[in-house]
């Protein structure tokens, strides 16, 4: 049993209702959420899937531009963050699959998939065998839209730049960190980037879709909503397994007190859409 003040994961119920509260108070996941869901063209479409849809957050932008006869299919493998989206969320249009991404071919019809969105999580995923699986469950002719962290991607929006005002509240919880506690962050050495579109874009094709647009987005929040996000368990720094949450949240805190809450932030995105060719077999 993971101890109480250890550092959550997705199929843990407080961190699934800390999620799905920050997803209804702040506006980053339902934007990006709504944003994809707009690149695939919802208007005509009969069956569409979030993948990797958590508590709902993206499932409730896609319903919001579906039509009312079609069918939306959550998968998920974390059962605590769907049980928290079944409370939360009710629709007969939806339905929820606890499975992993990968394993989406073996739940949903093959090829009749008209979309398939995912937010904030493919770079968690095992991308050949998921790219694989989307594959077959699109229709000749169906979109995959899909967005990838700035520091995965290796990409960075020039708002990224203009709008910076000071240390990011990651830095400056590492500070606080090092401070009070001894903590010696990571090496600030930059690495080559885990997904860029070049490695994206050849695993794609290699499972048979083809990338039709991509761009990279910035997403403008604030200080606070940057605090909030990082007061999920999940995303609580410092990471290292030696804080326990309480002190993740009191050095939270500290380094939150050394900002102003409406100062603006900006998180870089690289957005890909992909497509299964409509003379695919």
């Amino acid at each position: 049993m993971t101890p109480q003040d250890a550092l959550l994961g997705w199929d843990e119920d407080a961190n699934a209702l800390a999620y799905e509260a920050f997803t209804r108070t702040h506006p980053m996941y339902n934007a990006t959420s709504s944003d994809l869901a707009r690149r695939v063209g919802l208007a005509d479409s009969r069956l569409v899937v979030d993948l990797c849809g958590g508590s709902g957050a993206t499932a409730r932008a896609i319903l919001d531009q579906l039509p009312a006869g079609a069918r939306l299919l959550s998968v998920d493998n974390a059962a605590a963050m769907q049980r928290v989206g079944k409370r939360t969320l009710s629709d007969d249009r939806l339905s929820w699959i606890t499975a992993p991404a990968e394993q989406l071919a073996a739940h949903v019809p093959t090829g009749e998939v008209d979309a398939v969105v995912c937010n904030s999580a493919i770079w968690k995923t095992q991308t050949p065998a998921v790219f694989d699986a989307v594959a077959r469950a699109l229709r000749p002719g169906g979109l995959f839209a899909f967005n990838i962290g700035g520091g995965f991607a290796g990409v960075r929006h020039p708002d990224e730049h203009a709008v910076r005002t000071g240390p990011s509240l990651n830095t400056l919880i590492n500070q606080v960190a090092a401070r009070d506690h001894g903590y010696t962050p990571p090496s600030a050495t930059r690495s080559a980037p885990m997904m860029p579109l070049e490695q994206v874009a050849a695993q794609l094709a290699a499972a048979g879709l083809t990338v039709v647009n991509s761009e990279v987005t910035a997403q403008h929040s604030t200080m606070a909503e940057k605090k909030a996000w990082l007061s999920i368990p999940v995303f609580a720094r410092p990471a290292d397994r030696g804080f326990t949450h309480a002190q993740r949240m009191e050095i939270l805190e500290a380094a939150y007190a050394l900002t102003t809450p409406d100062t603006p932030t900006v998180t870089s995105w690289l957005v890909v859409v992909a497509q299964r060719p409509a003379d695919a077999p």
